[in-house]
């Protein structure tokens, strides 16, 4: 039968694709809705390819220029993203926005019974507990689209949570993964930017430099798959090949292994429980070498501060990640420094008066004064 899909955030990395693994499965697949945030460019191409029913622009200005170029209804803002995610028509959200901005379309496409495919980190960084528990309540199935919790979701194949022993979540280290603590003081966004295994949008890009993106995924773990804390590791691995392992309570450890190539857990997660032939590259072994490490959590102190984030709970996660968002984009924007980011991440945790037992109104309260107090900071860093 086919899938009709809304995919929100249609013109990023994972959007584009997503919109590749439908083009050579149309079949499958059906788009019904696209969104995007401002490159109305490329939304514009993917329109005239997919025909979808619903459009959405965030940036209200761009929805306006987009409006008079295409002879489909654009809607703007949270709203119209709320529409793409709540139509009836849609069986399958594919939730790739970047941000925040992915919490409230994700909770109501749950509410309306949406299969979730999940490449939205801070979804389940901010609210993780409130969106699973809505999730079982409505029981509607969230498949992750991360590699390593795509990985992470085939070794565990069905077998009962009390028979894990760990999971064991791989890093490729982003980077600056060679780099000592004083080679950070002056690297560019250029070089932040040059990850050596994966092609990814920025904003990940920059989370996986810091590790920071590694940290989201314990957090993200925790919640997917109901484990404690303690049971969830992380390991440095160069290759990028083994995306994740899990060990079981006999010390079996099963591994996923495969190319960086993101269409491949994609793919799982549009077509779960089914898998299909997907058309790339064989992964070729030979000459391969799997190597692991150590992290060093001193240097990668965000991996460090995630960890405590998720250990206190609460609203402090959601600190964890508006504080990142708002730092990262400061970077991005040449207004603070790569080492700035953690620090202004440390310094939005270290000044938080926790809500230990949040509602989403609580959480969007607090992910707004984050945003408010780190970007008041920034502007006082300013020369």
């Amino acid at each position: 039968m086919m899938k009709r899909l809304s995919i929100l955030g249609s013109t990023g990395s994972i959007g584009t694709q997503t919109l590749d693994v439908v083009r050579k499965n149309k079949q499958r697949f059906k788009v019904f809705a696209l969104s995007a945030n401002q490159n109305i460019d490329c939304l514009m191409r993917q329109i005239e390819e997919f025909s979808p029913e619903i459009v959405c622009v965030v940036d209200e200005a761009k929805a306006d220029i987009l409006s008079d170029k295409v002879r489909i209804d654009v809607e703007k803002g949270e709203k119209g993203l709320i529409r793409a995610a709540v139509a009836s028509d849609v069986d399958t959200v594919v939730t790739s926005v970047v941000g925040n901005v992915g919490l409230q379309p994700t909770i109501k496409a749950i509410l309306a019974g949406k299969t979730i495919a999940l490449a939205n980190k801070e979804t389940l960084v901010a609210a993780g507990e409130i969106v699973m528990t809505m999730a079982r309540k409505m029981g509607v199935p969230v498949i992750p689209i991360d590699s390593e919790h795509c990985a992470i979701h085939q070794c565990i194949g069905g077998v009962s949570m009390d028979r894990i022993s760990r999971l064991i979540i791989t890093a490729s280290g982003g980077s600056f993964r060679d780099k000592s603590f004083a080679e950070l003081l002056n690297v560019t966004i250029s070089d932040a930017l040059n990850h050596p295994t994966w092609s990814m949008g920025k904003k990940i890009t920059i989370d996986s430099a810091t590790l920071m993106n590694k940290g989201f995924e314990v957090i993200e773990a925790k919640h997917l798959f109901g484990l404690p804390l303690e049971k969830i590791e992380t390991i440095m691995h160069p290759q990028s090949i083994v995306h994740s392992m899990v060990e079981f309570i006999d010390k079996n450890i099963i591994a996923q292994l495969g190319s960086a190539d993101m269409r491949i857990p994609i793919c799982y997660a549009l077509n779960y429980p089914d898998r299909i032939d997907l058309d790339v590259p064989k992964f070729d072994f030979v000459g391969q070498k799997l190597e692991f490490r150590e992290i060093d959590k001193g240097r990668f102190s965000a991996l460090a501060y995630a960890y405590e984030a998720c250990r206190i709970g609460g609203t402090m996660p959601a600190v964890l990640n508006s504080a990142n968002d708002v730092a990262v984009l400061a970077f991005l924007d040449e207004k603070i420094s790569f080492l700035d980011i953690t620090r202004l991440v440390r310094d939005a945790m270290d000044t938080h008066k926790i809500i230990m037992t949040p509602d989403l109104d609580d959480i969007f309260a607090t992910c707004k004064k984050t945003k408010e107090i780190v970007e008041k900071q920034i502007l006082s860093m300013q020369p």
